[in-house]
């Protein structure tokens, strides 16, 4: 009886869970796709995002992360997303042949993207598709367009290369089409059949050389970062839709279309490192959403219009490193003469003009033969002297620019190609989705501002602890405004600084602008909630003896690599040219796995806003080196925290930096023991001695105050990359492992 009983019982309970959730017995994934899922877990190798997959799982109910999102309809997978933890071709040496080889970032040499992508199409019901950081290689087979209903396809940082299909163009529901950081090269194809497309990202890949044809639908182009070599296309003036042109780094030549300024949706229009020539027309008009607008280095001669001739309540002009008489920048203008004769340069010769050329090649030829013969001797002459008085020089001096290597001159250097500089992966996905808050929700995270939860006050504001509604930490500034500034000005300000989001940043999650109660369109507060990081500052770490344990010297590399690509977004991020950075090793930030994340970066409110910094508030005419370069000062900030990192000692002024500096100068020029005996103690053991050197001279570069040997942040990653290479071949010889078991013993 009591069996038949239980028997009842449990009938009668799975009915009323199937009444209570009729849900969980319809959705249920078909077992062909279930199969596909298992599929793609083995071909993408296990990727620690799937590891957990079993014949259990039940997908369509697995809870949504910033790595893994599975959603179904009617049986089917509707939208897949994989984030992978690879790094994007832009932190991968490229080989000197050309030739694509493979690396621990890729999938190994037993991955066909071709047989991926024959199971992946299966899962035909596909709208989402996002593939991002998963070392897919290989050219993106055209059997692409079986996925009918897709709408939005990011295949992004991965190492896909070759030409763009042109089977692409079949997705007739495409809105957002994201192929950036991977290897493609080659034309665009033409997009014009995509009617719905309103996003195509193709950044940071080797596209080219002609822009490419869209619909007129497109509301953000993004194609920065390639070998674009034609002018923009007339079909601009078409895209009223158009919020985004960002089209810098790229070698476009010709004048800027005057439309693009007056577009009726344009807020951000990047043009900025081309080989733009010519002058604007004096009528050019601006959009009333135009907010952004960067022309620097190009070629551009006469006057701005008035509408981007100064930098507005609204509207943001950077103009640097052209020929204009009355550019924004009026003191970092190149001569007219300058712009002239590279836009001759860079232009295609007339008919005439390559007649003229043929008829003086002769004489040309015979000038430059003479030449360079009696050069030849007169050089020899110099190199006998040169390496005579070499021998007799006293080999203790340093030269700022001296490297032990030369670019290109390494076999399996991190760069051979000037175009792929180190580049940083904006790991923004990894992020939650930006935010405007309310009042009540800063009031709600605080607990009405009390004041147990006040981590820190200074003149512009004060730091907050707070807790969001799903349970995340925050840090949430408060900066009570000084002067008026509209409501409108101040949320398109923040919409830019939104953009913020990198891993090597105390990244902005979101804002929460307060107006007068007399006055709704005047902003009288702004809340800024950013990234919270409890596990301290790098300085805390070098200064606890137990904590300075754990940072060997491979720790230490990473974490100055993470630095250094933290300030090289800052200056050519979404938002570019932000120098004159508060950089301190106080102000970087170590999260749980030590990586490192820059708490303070330069970011001003509008003009009205006096000084007000909504993200530090820190006194920029106070900090170390600074100079009339703001980019040098952050490079030479950067040295600063080289040489406490390397020798972990504190450097408080410009004495105790030069003191330091002059130790590793001396040490470098000396005996290896030398060099040894001027680093921290806890690293020693741990470091291969040319990874060492290199850092050792990454740092004095960085802090030499003559400009003329200036480094770009470019020049720094490129040698600290190679000093990584070094320690990295070192540590897989196993000498780490040797000398940390036998600092253990």
């Amino acid at each position: 009886m009591m069996g038949n009983f239980w028997v009842s019982f449990i009938f009668f309970l799975s009915v009323l869970i199937f009444l209570e959730f009729p849900s969980i017995s319809i959705a249920q994934l078909s077992t062909a796709e279930n199969r596909i899922l298992f599929q793609v877990q083995q071909q993408l190798e296990y990727p620690q995002v799937l590891q957990g997959w079993n014949n259990w799982t039940s997908f369509c109910y697995l809870p949504p992360s910033p790595s893994l999102v599975i959603i179904c309809s009617n049986n089917h997978i509707t939208e897949l997303t994989i984030i992978g933890n690879k790094t994007s071709p832009s932190k991968i040496p490229k080989p000197t042949s050309g030739n694509f080889v493979l690396s621990q970032q890729t999938l190994s040499g037993k991955f066909s993207i071709d047989s991926f992508f024959t199971v992946l199409t299966k899962l035909s019901n596909l709208e989402k598709l996002s593939l991002v950081s998963l070392g897919l290689w290989g050219p993106l087979p055209a059997k692409i367009n079986r996925f009918g209903s897709l709408e939005v396809l990011n295949i992004s940082s991965n190492f896909i290369y070759g030409e763009i299909p042109p089977s692409i163009n079949t997705f007739k529901n495409l809105k957002s089409l994201v192929l950036a950081d991977n290897l493609f090269n080659g034309s665009v194809p033409d997009l014009k059949s995509l009617q719905v497309l309103q996003e195509l990202d193709i950044s940071n890949n080797n596209i080219g050389p002609k822009f490419p044809s869209l619909g007129i639908s497109i509301v953000n182009i993004t194609i920065r970062n390639n070998s674009l070599r034609s002018d923009i296309s007339p079909e601009v003036i078409k895209f009223n839709q158009l919020q985004v042109l960002d089209v810098s780094i790229n070698k476009l030549v010709g004048p800027i279309p005057s439309s693009l300024f007056s577009l009726p949706s344009i807020q951000y229009l990047n043009l900025s490192k081309n080989q733009f020539s010519g002058a604007l027309s004096a009528n050019v008009s601006c959009g009333n959403k135009l907010i952004f607008v960067d022309l620097s280095y190009n070629l551009l001669i006469g006057k701005l219009p008035p509408c981007v001739g100064s930098n507005s309540r609204n509207r943001t002009v950077l103009s640097s490193w052209n020929c204009l008489a009355n550019g924004t920048s009026k003191y970092q203008q190149h001569p007219y003469s300058f712009c002239q004769r590279e836009a001759l340069a860079v232009n295609p010769r007339t008919t005439d003009q390559k007649q003229e050329s043929t008829i003086k090649l002769g004489i040309v030829l015979g000038i430059i033969g003479g030449i360079t013969g009696i050069a030849v001797v007169f050089g020899l002459l110099i190199f006998i002297i040169c390496r005579r008085r070499e021998a007799n020089k006293d080999n203790n001096e340093y030269k700022c620019d001296s490297f032990v290597f030369e670019k290109g001159s390494v076999r399996g250097s991190p760069i051979t190609d000037g175009r792929h500089v180190l580049r940083t992966m904006r790991l923004t996905s990894l992020l939650p989705p930006y935010h405007v808050f309310t009042l009540e929700d800063m009031e709600d995270a605080t607990n009405n501002f009390d004041s147990s939860n006040l981590v820190g006050e200074g003149s512009q504001g004060q730091f907050y602890k707070g807790w969001l509604r799903d349970g995340s930490i925050v840090l949430v500034k408060c900066v009570k405004l000084k002067h008026k500034l509209s409501f409108q000005s101040l949320q398109q300000h923040m919409e830019v600084i939104s953009k913020l989001r990198h891993r090597h940043l105390i990244s902005v999650l979101g804002h929460c602008i307060v107006t007068y109660q007399d006055h709704p369109n005047t902003a009288s507060t702004v809340f800024i909630v950013l990234e919270h990081v409890a596990n301290g500052s790098l300085r805390d770490h070098l200064t606890d003896w137990r904590k300075r344990e754990v940072l060997k010297w491979p720790q230490r590399m990473a974490i100055t690599m993470g630095i250094a690509r933290g300030i090289q977004f800052l200056h050519t991020g979404v938002a570019p040219g932000i120098f004159g950075n508060d950089l301190n090793i106080q102000n970087i930030l170590l999260d749980e796995t030590l990586t490192a994340k820059i708490g303070s970066y330069n970011i001003l409110l509008p003009s009205k806003a006096g000084s007000e910094t909504p993200l530090n508030g820190h006194d920029a005419s106070n900090h170390l080196g600074r100079t009339q370069n703001p980019e040098k000062d952050d490079i030479y900030q950067l040295g600063v925290i080289l040489l406490e990192v390397i020798t972990g000692k504190t450097a408080n002024s410009e004495a105790e930096i030069d003191t330091l500096k002059l130790q590793l100068e001396e040490s470098l020029a000396e005996a290896t023991s030398k060099l040894r005996e001027a680093t921290d103690p806890s690293i020693r053991g741990t470091y291969a001695y040319e990874s060492l050197k290199t850092a050792v001279q990454i740092t004095i570069n960085c802090l030499c105050k003559d400009s003329s040997k200036f480094s770009s942040i470019d020049d720094v990653l490129w040698h600290m990359q190679y000093s990584l290479q070094v320690q990295e071949g070192w540590n897989s010889s196993g000498n780490l492992s040797t000398k940390l078991s036998g600092r253990l013993a």
